[in-house]
């Protein structure tokens, strides 16, 4: 769906994890429905928009694309402010990148809003032969953290708005139908800012 017109609700979700866990890939196939097996690193921060009908309502999501390099850590940690949804990613095939999401859990708790929602995806589910992380090993952890855990595939396509859709869910069931915690409604989308930077 077009990323412009009047929503009801805009919620801002921030995408974490190491790099090279597919974050982008993960945001590019929701936004643009695009895969590019190319690697690029992401720099910084950048982001996308898209505008779902949810429950009735027209959410607009801005999603928020980090960096998972350590350099870049400080500049994640400012956008954990003011975000409603966070989407912590590991790469089934990676275990570090498993280990790590205690870590990040722990930067969440530390700088995030103590109501924010969170979601854990086991990304690359499509590559089983180098699988090194169970599925239930990660249903495990998300369980231990009282978060919803999902597995998907940006290449395949396998779950990717399905995980999308239900952080945004978590989101709007939490937050009322007007003005919270930070959350504008809004007649009419601003002007500018419509699509992601690139």
């Amino acid at each position: 769906m077009a990323a412009h017109g009047p929503y009801d609700l805009q919620i801002k979700l921030l995408m974490i994890g190491d790099s090279a866990v597919g974050k982008t890939s993960l945001l590019l196939r929701y936004a643009n429905d695009t895969f590019s097996s190319t690697f690029i690193t992401t720099i910084g921060i950048d982001f996308k928009i898209k505008t779902i009908n949810l429950d009735g309502k027209r959410v607009k999501l801005q999603i928020w694309d980090t960096a998972g390099q350590e350099q870049f850590r400080t500049i994640t940690r400012s956008y954990f402010r003011g975000a409603q949804g966070i989407v912590l990613v590991y790469d089934i095939t990676d275990r570090g990148t498993f280990n790590s999401v205690r870590s990040w859990m722990a930067q969440i708790n530390e700088h995030a809003d103590g109501q924010v929602n969170k979601i854990l995806v086991g990304n690359k589910c499509d590559n089983s032969s180098a699988r090194k992380v169970s599925a239930d090993e990660g249903r495990k952890l998300a369980d231990e953290y009282g978060v919803r855990f999902i597995e998907t595939s940006a290449k395949q396509n396998v779950n990717v708005t399905e995980a999308f859709r239900a952080i945004a869910q978590q989101v709007t069931s939490r937050i009322p139908s007007r003005a919270a915690g930070g959350v504008k409604l809004q007649s009419a989308a601003k002007p500018g800012g419509k699509k992601g930077c690139c």
